[in-house]
């Protein structure tokens, strides 16, 4: 089994004691291989429970207003995540490197590059997250893919130090995620729970995302140090779930439940509601076929028609970037139990800005949205990428 290994330092000792005091469908073709809200103060760490009815479902038919184009000119984004304040944090895949965008004014200032990242195919700088005890430590997480596999590493971001030099050393707090060319996963998010998730990929070996024993293919659940949840399905294991193809995107809906999208193979991309310890049958089913012991998705797509990246949640819908479908999905939520769509998902911006790659709540009806046309992938205009601000209902 393969298990956290963490680096014990004066950054991890820091963020413990601050923890206590403020508690592929593939994105090419069928063959081939950042979005929570602030958590609330009084959260802790036991494993959200199971929301009731919540508010009235939001309008049927909804709208999406593109505000302005916040920056542009980015290389491969990624991860994005918001600083207290408003200023946005986006890696590059690519480049290996983390940079602060003015979320006023756009101005872009580089803090630095993450040592010991390896991009290669779908692998590089991932997912990024923002610590609920930012204020006080100044961490910021990174998932990243290595020469040996993935991990998850926090780092310390001194704005009084010269730009490009901003971070410090990364504090590695779990090694040992199956790392492939493909499905590499790489969507990290801090929950109501203040519990770091991380969403997984199956590396394209299939047979690891039904292996409870692997860190492929799942989605993860641990403290901030990178240990197992008291909570968790199982004792000592970070796998909250599993039967997981490739998770590119987690979100909390207005009832604090999990939803995340992921890459179906030839038939479906799926958007889920995560239960834990629940299997996502992953390779043995796709889409929706109500096998008795898998968990069908709470809606699905062609492939040709999303390759689900990054998701949000905004004004009772939850916002789903694509990537082969040059798309933003809007999939409004009845609040009831089940977590079902209260209406058919809706298309909106199609072909307008290639390829989609992240979205994340700025608050109200705001969104950002990050394009992904330098990836290698896309077709790259002037001006790629960007970051966008939408007005949405």
């Amino acid at each position: 089994m393969q298990t956290p290994v963490l680096r014990k330092g004066v950054v991890a000792l820091l963020a413990s004691a601050s923890l206590l005091l403020s508690a592929c469908s593939s994105d090419v073709g069928p063959a081939a291989g950042e979005g929570a809200s602030s958590p609330p103060a009084d959260a802790t760490s036991s494993s959200p429970a199971p929301a009731g009815p919540t508010a009235d479902p939001p309008p049927a038919k909804g709208s999406v207003e593109v505000v302005k184009t916040l920056t542009d000119g980015l290389a491969s984004p990624w991860g994005l995540a918001a600083l207290p304040g408003g200023d946005l944090l986006v890696a590059s895949r690519d480049e290996a490197t983390i940079t602060r965008v003015d979320g006023e004014s756009g101005k872009k200032t580089l803090l630095g590059s993450v040592p010991g990242v390896a991009p290669a195919g779908e692998g590089g700088l991932l997912g990024l997250a923002v610590a609920p005890t930012y204020g006080a430590d100044h961490l910021v997480y990174a998932y990243f893919t290595t020469e040996s596999d993935n991990r998850i590493a926090r780092l310390q971001y001194d704005e009084d130090k010269p730009a490009g030099r901003q971070l410090g050393a990364p504090d590695t707090i779990l090694r040992g995620i199956p790392k492939g060319s493909i499905h590499n996963g790489g969507r990290i998010a801090f929950g109501p729970d203040r519990m770091l998730y991380a969403g997984t990929g199956e590396t394209g070996d299939t047979g690891l995302a039904q292996d409870r024993s692997s860190l492929a293919g799942k989605i993860l659940r641990m403290t901030p140090d990178g240990e197992p949840v008291h909570g968790n399905p199982e004792a000592d294991s970070l796998v909250y779930s599993y039967g997981h193809r490739n998770v590119q995107g987690l979100a909390w809906d207005g009832g604090k439940r999990l939803r995340a999208a992921e890459f179906g193979q030839n038939t479906w991309d799926e958007l889920n509601l995560i239960e834990p310890g629940k299997n996502y049958g992953w390779p043995d089913v796709e889409g929706r076929e109500g096998e008795a012991g898998f968990v069908d998705p709470v809606a699905q797509w062609k492939t040709s028609e999303a390759s689900p990246s990054g998701i949000a949640y905004a004004e009772g819908s939850v916002w789903m970037a694509g990537l082969r479908g040059e798309r933003l999905w809007r999939i409004p939520l009845s609040g009831k139990a089940d977590g079902e769509p209260s209406a058919d998902p809706q298309a909106f911006l199609e072909g307008k800005y290639g390829r989609l790659r992240t979205v994340l709540a700025a608050g109200g009806d705001r969104l950002w949205l990050v394009t992904s046309n330098t990836d290698g992938r896309g077709s790259a205009k002037p001006g790629d990428d960007r970051i966008l601000l939408l007005k949405v209902r």
